[in-house]
């Protein structure tokens, strides 16, 4: 079995390898900032956001923290902080996930299905009940 920086070190070169613009901070490998671009077929479809993650020392065992750093409206996206309230990432997380997982997978499922029952952003879960078309 790999070491946890020996898997870092892959996970991210396969992020960078991928669509996704992918820039350092402070030239390790600790944080970085990733541009992703809402999914197609959603309220969010050519959009592009910039997200700040940050790996821990026990990835792949604990899960990166991420979040957005400009302004996105979503019920389970704080808007003041930009973290995301996300189940795979923040409780059920698995070394058998990767980083391209959360870009290709997660936050596109996120912004095509949210979740108001749990929301960050209380006035968007309720405006999503009260009249999703608006």
């Amino acid at each position: 079995m790999s070491s946890p920086s020996k898997r870092r070190e892959m996970d991210l070169m396969k992020l960078m390898m991928s669509d996704y613009k992918v820039e350092m901070i402070n030239d390790g490998m600790q944080e970085f900032y990733v541009d992703f671009h809402g999914p197609n077929d959603s309220l969010y479809q050519g959009g592009v956001w910039r997200v700040r993650v940050e790996l821990p020392k026990a990835y792949p065992y604990k899960s990166p923290s991420h979040g957005f750093t400009n302004k996105i409206y979503h019920p389970n996206v704080d808007e003041m902080s930009g973290s995301v309230c996300l189940d795979v990432i923040n409780q059920i997380w698995s070394p058998m996930f990767d980083l391209v997982n959360i870009f290709k997978v997660f936050l596109p499922q996120l912004l095509l299905y949210p979740n108001p029952s749990d929301p960050l952003n209380g006035e968007a879960a309720t405006l999503m009940m009260r009249d999703k078309p608006a």
